[in-house]
């Protein structure tokens, strides 16, 4: 089944446009300094004029748009938010916050959240992508990663190209390589290995080498048993 778990490859598919965005607003020029607070409309149409090439470390602030190279503090973009290297802090939107670099801290949008690296902290919005998410998740509709260490929640579901620790819970779906701790869904889980337990409709593992399945169908292909009712898991 491990032909099932490319859909969550698939899923990165999605967010090709990521890696295309980030090429187009990779940092060509270094910064020219640093200021404690930015204000204006949209980047670069602001004080100070030319705002994407200096990091804020305090408030930046725009009715639209905000773009700066790095920023620690509060990113508030009536549209989206930008940071071309790192983020720390608190960032708020209404479509999009999106980072070239690692992510520490709060970001919330009804849109998406994107991060081409690690995010640290908490996200809240309508879908995520990013290389790893460390800490807690909520989203509308779901999150891709590669790597997941915490909790997430995602209205539709979860897609994990590598590895989950913690919780993953999913309106309908869990996808993972493998899988560490608990899987949730209404329909359907899906793991290669399961080192923990899901919980679901429908739950599948390639192998589990400790831990268990409860649902109305559950198959774990590596045991002679392979497809019990109600529960399965290491015998």
């Amino acid at each position: 089944m491990k032909r099932t778990i490319k859909l969550a490859t698939v899923a990165f598919a999605l967010a090709a446009f990521a890696q295309a965005f980030a090429q187009d607003v990779e940092e060509k020029e270094p910064t020219v300094g640093w200021t404690p607070i930015a204000l204006g409309i949209a980047t670069p149409v602001q004080l100070p004029w030319g705002i994407d090439r200096w990091d804020v470390y305090g408030l930046d602030l725009n009715l639209i748009y905000c773009d700066a190279p790095e920023v620690i503090g509060l990113q508030f973009g009536g549209a989206a938010n930008l940071s071309r290297r790192g983020f720390a802090g608190l960032a708020l939107s209404t479509f999009c916050n999106a980072a070239l670099e690692d992510v520490y801290g709060v970001r919330a949008t009804v849109g998406l959240n994107l991060a081409r690296k690690a995010v640290k902290g908490l996200e809240i919005g309508g879908i995520a992508f990013r290389d790893t998410i460390a800490g807690a998740d909520v989203n509308i509709l779901g999150a891709a990663q590669h790597n997941v260490c915490g909790f997430q929640l995602g209205g539709l579901g979860n897609l994990t190209s590598v590895e989950s620790y913690g919780c993953t819970i999913g309106g309908l779906f869990n996808l993972a390589r493998t899988a560490y701790g608990l899987q949730l869904a209404c329909i359907y889980n899906m793991t290669d290995e399961l080192h923990g337990a899901q919980i679901g409709l429908v739950n599948y593992a390639d192998y589990c080498p400790n831990g268990f399945q409860i649902g109305l169908v559950n198959i774990v292909m590596s045991n002679q048993l392979k497809v019990l009712p109600f529960i399965n898991g290491y015998f």
